[in-house]
Formats: structure tokens, sequence, C-alpha cells
């Protein structure tokens, strides 16, 4: 497997682990807001591959207790339960950071316990999530059936959105919210604009507007905050 990025050690990806974050290349979207452009359209370079990862990990036990994968879209990569496998037989806790629309290689990672923890990105409200992602169509059974798949597993997870001001309003919250009703958690993250960023002119909400959709998300989830504020 090609790996086009590898963060050394972060706290904030993994809860509760000291991790590093690996970057894979490839995705089915096109996020006008993305901060991962060159990896999604394929135009950032490879740094490694799988064994060069193995290699690392292998000089980390004792530093780090885990591992997050995210692209880009990791499921993307159909080898993707073989190094997550290799990597948890090292003492690895495991993260797969998701978009969702492929639910069969999901629904094999979580059945075979390959990861300790999800994070699945809801991108808007049934209508507007094509746009969202900068795609003509999207399959909402797709997105739905991998929601579902996360909230039934037992593993760890959290739902995400990013919000940006030009594409989301009060609204989209109510439609989320019927998305992903009864989720244990669910975060609302403020955009932030940076070079990468493949469409200018994008803004973040304010404060206020990202505690009211967080609000709204709370009348159908278990909890939901704000991030990124």
């Amino acid at each position: 497997m090609i790996i086009h990025g590898l963060q050394k050690m972060t706290l904030l990806d993994f809860p509760e682990h000291v991790a590093c974050t690996v970057f894979l290349g490839g995705c089915d979207f096109r996020c006008p807001f993305c901060h991962n452009f060159g990896l999604a359209d394929g135009t950032d370079k490879p740094v490694m591959d799988d064994r060069e990862l193995i290699g690392f990990l292998k000089t980390r036990t004792g530093i780090l207790d885990g591992v997050a994968f995210t692209g880009g879209e990791p499921c993307l990569h159909r080898d993707l339960p073989e190094l997550l496998e290799e990597i948890r037989s090292l003492g690895f806790g495991t993260k797969l950071d998701t978009n969702g629309y492929h639910p069969a290689l999901l629904k094999e990672i979580l059945e075979r316990g390959l990861v300790d923890y999800v994070a699945m990105d809801i991108k808007n409200s049934p209508a507007k999530y094509a746009a969202t992602c900068g795609v003509a169509m999207i399959d909402m059974k797709t997105i739905e059936e991998s929601i579902s798949l996360i909230m039934k597993s037992g593993t760890g997870y959290e739902f995400r959105t990013t919000v940006v001001d030009e594409f989301h309003e009060s609204a989209d919250f109510r439609g989320i919210g019927k998305l992903i009703e009864g989720a244990e958690k669910y975060y609302l993250q403020c955009f932030t604009d940076r070079p990468s960023v493949p469409f200018g002119n994008l803004h973040a909400p304010s404060k206020e507007k990202l505690e009211e959709y967080a609000g709204i998300a709370r009348t159908y989830v278990k909890f939901a905050a704000v991030r990124g504020v």
C-alpha cells in the first residue's frame, strides 16, 4: 500500500491515545472545503509504502499506542484490513476516518474487530449532500448503510460535520440529526481556511451559529459539541 503522509505523533486524532496519523490517497468526493485536497485528487506525492510504515511503528512501541488512518478515503484501499491486522498484532490500537461511501469494506473491518474507533464524516443534510461533497450525485442509501453499521457495531465511534457558512444552515442540522438519530457522539467542526483548500471565498460560521446548530443536533443525539472554536 502506498502512503501519502505520516504525522509521527498526535494527541488529537485518536481519542485517549498517543498516536501517529497515516494519510492515504484517493477519495470519492471533491469537497470544496477539503484541507487535504492533494490527497483526494492524487497530486500529493507518496512518502512511503506499508513496509516502511511497519518499520517505523516497530521503532515506536512503548512511545505510541495508536495509529489513525485518514485520507483521502482509506476504504478505497482493498488491502486496508490486512494492514490494520498487522498493525494490531504489534500492539497498537487503530482508528479509521471515513466518508462512509464503502460500507462493504467498512463492514469487514468492523466485523473482524480491526479498529477501536471510527470517525465518519456527515457532510450535510440529504438534499445538500452531493453539492457539499462536490459531486453530481450521491447514493444516500450507501451513507445510511454505513451509519447503521457503525452505530450497531459496538465499536467506539463519532460522527462529525465540518461546518462551512456557505454550505450549512439551521435546517440542515435537523436533516443531519435524522440521519444519525440516537448516535452516541456528534461533533461540529468549524471550517478553517488554509492554502490547501481548493476553493476560495469560504468562511467559518460564527460561534453563535455553531452553538445554535449544536443545540438542534442535541435533540437527536446523545451528545453534541463544537470543535475548533
